[in-house]
């Protein structure tokens, strides 16, 4: 079984982490991480790594969003759920997320189902990173890796790569990360470094949901409307 994760850009001009786990039942492995630009690319990288393989794919990004404005029920919900820790969504539309829609649809024109079922071959789920580390991290607050200036930034990014690195090493001994888990656990704080190591939090949330086979996935919001699926 192949699980992706994608640190998606909502953006035309901004890149794509992306990364690749690959298990058996019985051990993991990270195999591949990238840095892409633009749908062809993704797509393009999609083919030739997945292909046609059995795959759980965790997207960061609004893949259900049928409301023109304002935001999402689910969004909205997060906040009540996570406000206190900070880790509530931004609100998602169909006029704000438009490339992260466009994704969806091309996902779906290639066989993947977007929901939480595992009884699809090929799915994609939406994940958001932020609540997913509060459970996993035991944090009281996010981490704000991603705003402040860049001396702040490197301090929580230095952080993150910590607390992930024993997270796997609790939650997840059974996964090799590799000569590319161990670059993406080692390096500078850089955006490129930021979205890969994004995207491998987001496989591992893949990866968990798979491996428990949902028992340990909480899923808060509905397909109509919208969707996150979060580890409990």
């Amino acid at each position: 079984m192949l699980m992706v994760g994608i640190d998606l850009a909502w953006g035309e001009r901004n890149r794509d982490g992306i990364c690749l786990i690959e298990a058996d039942g019985q051990r993991a492995s990270v195999l591949e991480s990238r840095w892409t630009l633009g749908d062809d690319s993704l797509s393009g990288w999609l083919r030739e790594r997945v292909g046609q393989h059995p795959c759980v794919m965790a997207v960061d990004a609004p893949l259900v969003c049928p409301n023109r404005s304002g935001s999402r029920p689910v969004d909205r919900l997060t906040h009540r759920l996570f406000g206190r820790e900070h880790a509530g969504c931004h609100p998602s539309n169909a006029r704000l997320c438009a490339r992260p829609l466009r994704i969806a649809r091309a996902l779906e024109s290639e066989g993947y189902s977007l929901g939480w079922d595992l009884a699809a071959s090929r799915l994609a789920m939406e994940v958001y990173p932020h609540p997913a580390m509060i459970r996993w991290f035991g944090l009281p607050r996010i981490l704000k890796y991603k705003r402040g200036t860049v001396a702040e930034r490197r301090r929580e990014f230095r952080r993150y790569q910590s607390l992930l690195s024993s997270c796997l090493q609790c939650r997840f001994p059974e996964l090799l990360p590799g000569i590319v888990g161990e670059e993406l656990l080692g390096a500078a704080y850089s955006k490129e470094a930021e979205d890969r190591l994004d995207a491998l939090f987001c496989a591992l949330i893949a990866y968990h949901h798979w491996r428990h086979q949902g028992q340990q996935t909480q899923i808060i919001g509905d397909a109509h409307s919208g969707f996150l699926v979060l580890p409990q």
